[in-house]
């Protein structure tokens, strides 16, 4: 590689673990001074919650979101990034999907009081199917498709669904992380729709780009860096090389890893926000502990993503000797 193309990329992956209200990841993306950009919205991208009825997982999204309520300076909004309930794509999981959802919505309930907005993952799509499992996310979670924007505060969100099953290719089992033809023909059609001043954030449950998807697995036993492409979107490429098209796509957030990394590439943000579970609600996920990331928008097209811990013990840790 040389320098030239060296220089043009900016990797950002920062992150302790065990500091239960501690914050992490902070990463800006100014374009102007401090005293001359405006904040417009501030929003807490909370993902990878896998909510069920054991491991006291529904009391730890509540307190991850009364954590998120009660900050000196809340958000106004959440997005819920996908994998919301642990897991109705599986046989076993598909069976117990309603309880998993009862419970979801039971917390939303009882402890959501800010508007939100939720996002398909791949642990949402029931036994997988690429069409009626995907149906049942958006009936389950009430969206208005598995993929749709808004705009808010001078802003545009688009939501991505970037879980594409194997059968789709003629595959059996599993999925990977791309955009579907009809998708992608959308996505691009609404890019050219909205005006080149409005910054866009992109939603994702799979990163499009992430840096922590090479800590995610044993490299080192092959000597080779292995990204499988159900970790991070094998059309990358495809999808970056539209975002260059359209310069006012500011910030990607996305989830799925457990892991958290900001990436600065080309112009556009990528921020992988971690998981409120931290590793499926047994403590942390390798460096770190369940959170949440806040997310600063500005007028400018710039954006602050911090990434927080909030005061969790898994239930195991709580439970009493015998």
């Amino acid at each position: 590689m040389n320098n030239s193309s060296t220089t043009r990329r900016k990797v950002m992956a920062t992150g302790a673990a065990g500091l239960a209200l501690g914050v992490l990841n902070p990463a800006s993306t100014a374009t102007a001074s401090a005293a001359e950009r405006k904040r417009v919205l501030r929003l807490a991208h909370l993902t990878d919650t896998h909510v069920q009825p054991e491991k006291k997982a529904g009391e730890g999204l509540a307190t991850c979101l009364n954590h998120v309520q009660t900050q000196p300076d809340p958000p106004s909004m959440i997005i819920f990034g996908g994998d919301n309930v642990m897991n109705v794509d599986s046989e076993e999981g598909s069976e117990r999907a309603d309880i998993q959802l009862a419970t979801w919505r039971d917390v939303l309930k009882q402890n959501c009081s800010l508007p939100h907005r939720t996002v398909i993952g791949n642990h949402d799509v029931l036994g997988m199917h690429p069409v009626d499992g995907k149906q049942w996310a958006v009936d389950a979670y009430g969206l208005p498709g598995r993929y749709y924007d808004w705009e808010k505060s001078g802003w545009h969100f688009i939501v991505l669904d970037s879980t594409s099953p194997n059968v789709l290719r003629g595959g059996e089992g599993g999925y990977k992380g791309m955009l579907d033809e009809t998708q992608f023909q959308w996505l691009a059609t609404r890019l050219q729709s909205i005006p080149a001043g409005t910054p866009i954030c992109i939603v994702s449950h799979i990163p499009i780009l992430s840096a922590s998807t090479f800590f995610d697995g044993d490299n080192e036993e092959t000597l080779d860096w292995i990204v499988p492409g159900a970790w991070m979107h094998v059309d990358a490429r495809r999808i970056k090389d539209l975002f260059q098209k359209h310069p006012n796509v500011k910030l990607c957030l996305s989830g799925h890893i457990h892991l958290v990394d900001v990436v600065d590439y080309l112009g556009v943000r990528y921020a992988c926000n971690g998981a409120v579970c931290g590793g499926w609600w047994d403590g942390n996920y390798q460096e770190f502990a369940p959170g949440y990331a806040m997310v600063d928008l500005y007028d400018d097209g710039s954006s602050d993503v911090t990434y927080q811990n909030y005061p969790w013990i898994p239930a195991e840790a709580d439970e009493p000797d015998s």
